[in-house]
């Protein structure tokens, strides 16, 4: 944050104040210099407007973000306005994504933690030397809050002083709270995005409109990368309400008034495919899965050892293996893929629920023909993301569509479209080791992971000599102390086209490793929860977390109602979680009664959106791992819709308890924590139940 600081600019437009923070500049830019893209503006009717640089899909940015800056400037947050930021990875971009302006990684409010806080803080004291200059007196006589400015009996709102505070020169560093003097900070602060939502002015991807607007429904070949060799629209043509029909690389395009008169012509089309190389590797689910285990046996890309990493196992007493298999998954967002564009007076326009403005920005220039500064990305609320839509398949075909259509464009997918064309979320296989020694201490653990790399596909210049960072989540964290341990990762392109998907490899990681802990600690002839602790003497935030979840669960006490217990822990986004699960079996199908999640988030920032983002990630993880799969067959994706992929029902929900406690100075993150270890925790409970151990997901079929 040192190399941090703080640019801002007296805006001629009605005396505002705009105030921003730069990654890139080491110096705090002259007083009155430009600002083009600010984090805050206080207009001279004392409105505060909050710019929010990350993608609103219920993790609730819209809020959180904003409340760190009303926190530090003393302004009520319930008054604050809210836009999306415009694409400027400069200004908005993420220190912790590279630099990126992207929103993934649970890392919106760990990135934002002190850059925001300092936005507020630094405005609050521009704002109180404009009011001791006003009035001739020492800025420590005035008192900043609810958004006005005394001393004695003298007053004024921020938007008073707004023009004199744009003449102050901004503090870089300036003086933040203490916790004592949080008014919302660690408050279950309301949603500011919830009366939005509730009247329907929200804006998502499918409500907006402009001028001679047409709506898209393409046509895409059932493999994904296949093209149109011929085709026949001739009864599509005649359906009342077509306006035009255009082929683009992806596919065939209708184009009517309506989405639903597009997609009736469209699925009239009569279009010959080459269904290209997916066809032919992607046969059927036993060759994928072949292929991913005879890749296993190739050396891989070291992400972690410790002592004898050459032999982890030499001089054991006792040693298990055990391998373990997860199945590609679709983000099966609620919200379907869709993007508006528009080519006009030399600028190519582009709404959307877009997580990736800037890539958004490249592949709009590339497909457009225009220069990148020709470009405006409108990001709208997202309903649902997981990753899936920080790619830009929908914005290429929806400017590609405008661009051959030459009219403005709303392109939406229908659910069968969005479950057969997505980027899934990798298939996995893991192979681990353990060595305990004759007093049942786990002296030696190898892991080896072998999976499709994302990075490789979307960042390749993240993968170094073999290693993808973001494969390695979940194993290269550890948190256990074992004296020699050698971890490896295999990349090996399936030919699925892979994605980002909500918690990344922290999900595939933990399953094989929590569930792996547990197959150790039977074989030593130890409680799972013992074992466990044991292990985690470098770390007592995560013991804490896993005592109280075991305890508030009832771990080690008698049970006479057919129900089981399995438990899990891990450090993910920074966060130390721990997950109970409560199961019980009729016949071989596990019910999931209760969930028992304990986090330690670091600073709690607001308790209610951490409880909803947990029960939301731990249910999305527990529905995936009882129930979810894709397969392929002749490249294509055999799942369609909720009939063959189905989501967790409400009759099916379990009870969900979660205690949230404070053993950091920062936030962690918490969108993804409570997806990853709901399987693992389930997976123990059957267990337990059984005394048989199932390795592969899902764990209904």
């Amino acid at each position: 944050m040192d190399r941090r600081s703080f640019i801002k600019s007296s805006a001629a437009l009605g005396g505002a104040l705009l105030v921003g923070f730069s990654d890139l500049e080491n110096t705090v830019l002259a007083a009155g210099a430009a600002l083009n893209n600010p984090w805050l503006r206080l207009d001279a009717n004392n409105d505060l407007t909050i710019f929010v640089a990350r993608g609103e899909m219920g993790q609730d940015v819209y809020t959180s973000m904003s409340l760190l800056i009303a926190e530090e400037l003393n302004y009520p947050i319930s008054k604050v306005k809210v836009v999306f930021a415009p694409n400027n990875p400069a200004v908005y971009g993420n220190a912790l994504l590279g630099g990126a302006q992207i929103t993934g990684g649970s890392a919106s409010m760990r990135d934002a933690w002190d850059k925001l806080r300092k936005v507020g803080a630094s405005t609050r004291e521009m704002l109180v030397a404009a009011a001791a200059e006003k009035w001739k007196v020492s800025a420590s006589s005035c008192v900043a809050e609810d958004g006005s400015v005394r001393c004695g009996t003298k007053k004024a709102t921020y938007g008073q002083l707004a023009a004199l505070a744009a003449t102050q020169k901004p503090n870089p560093n300036p003086t933040l709270k203490s916790k004592a003097d949080y008014r919302y900070i660690g408050k279950d602060v309301r949603r500011l995005d919830t009366p939005a939502k509730v009247n329907g002015t929200a804006q998502y991807g499918v409500d907006v409109r402009v001028p001679g607007m047409l709506a898209a429904s393409l046509a895409m070949c059932p493999a994904i990368g296949g093209k149109a060799m011929r085709v026949d629209d001739s009864a599509a043509k005649a359906v009342k309400g077509v306006v035009s029909i255009v082929q683009v690389p992806d596919g065939v395009a209708v184009l009517a008034k309506d989405y639903f008169t597009a997609k009736k012509a469209r699925d009239l089309l009569k279009i010959e495919w080459d269904m290209g190389p997916a066809a032919r590797q992607l046969k059927d689910m036993a060759s994928i899965e072949a292929g991913l285990l005879a890749a296993s046996s190739k050396k891989g890309a070291v992400i972690l050892k410790a002592g004898n990493a050459e032999n982890p196992m030499a001089g054991s007493a006792k040693q298990i293996s055990a391998q373990y298999q997860l199945p590609f998954l679709a983000h099966a967002t609620l919200e379907p893929v869709n993007c508006s564009a528009q080519i006009v007076n030399g600028e190519c326009l582009v709404w959307g629920p877009i997580q990736f403005p800037q890539g958004a920005s490249a592949t709009a220039a590339a497909v457009s023909g225009l220069p990148e500064s020709k470009v405006r990305i409108h990001t709208t609320f997202i309903g649902g993301g997981y990753g899936r839509k920080i790619e830009n398949d929908f914005v290429a075909q929806a400017v590609s569509i405008a661009k051959a259509s030459g009219q403005p464009v709303r392109l939406i997918w229908s659910r069968e479209d969005d479950m057969t064309h997505d980027f899934y979320r990798p298939i996995s296989l893991h192979q681990l080791s353990g060595a305990l020694d004759s007093s049942g201490r786990l002296v030696g653990l190898t892991s080896k992971m072998t999976s499709p790399s994302v990075t490789a596909r979307a960042f390749p210049g993240f993968v170094v000599e073999g290693n993808d960072p973001f494969m390695s989540e979940g194993a290269n964290n550890l948190t256990y102390a074992v004296p020699n341990l050698r971890f490896e990762n295999v990349i090996h392109d399936t030919g699925v086209r892979v994605g980002y998907w909500r918690a990344v490899s922290n999900n595939l990681n933990t399953f094989a490793m929590e569930s792996f802990v547990d197959e150790l600690a039977q074989a030593a002839g130890k409680d799972p929860l013992a074992f466990r602790m044991e292990m985690l003497s470098k770390h007592p935030r995560a013991q804490k977390v896993l005592s109280m979840a075991a305890e508030r669960a009832g771990w080690g006490k008698k049970r006479s109602d057919g129900r089981f217990l399995g438990l899990a822990q891990t450090e993910c986004y920074d966060a130390y979680v721990a997950v109970v699960a409560e199961v019980s079996m009729r016949g071989a199908e596990p019910t999931v009664h209760k969930l028992t999640c304990v986090v330690d988030c670091g600073v709690a920032v607001r308790p209610n959106q951490i409880r909803a983002q947990l029960e939301s990630g731990l249910l999305l993880g527990a529905s995936s791992a009882m129930k979810n799969k894709i397969t392929f067959k002749d490249g294509v994706v055999e799942q369609k819709n909720f009939d063959t992929y189905p989501m967790l029902r409400m009759s099916e929900t379990p009870a969900i308890d979660i205690t949230i406690i404070e053993g950091g100075d920062k936030p962690s993150g918490m969108g993804e924590v409570g997806v990853p270890l709901a399987a693992p925790a389930i997976a123990n409970a059957i267990a337990a139940a059984t005394g048989e151990r199932r390795r592969t997901l899902p764990f209904v079929a």
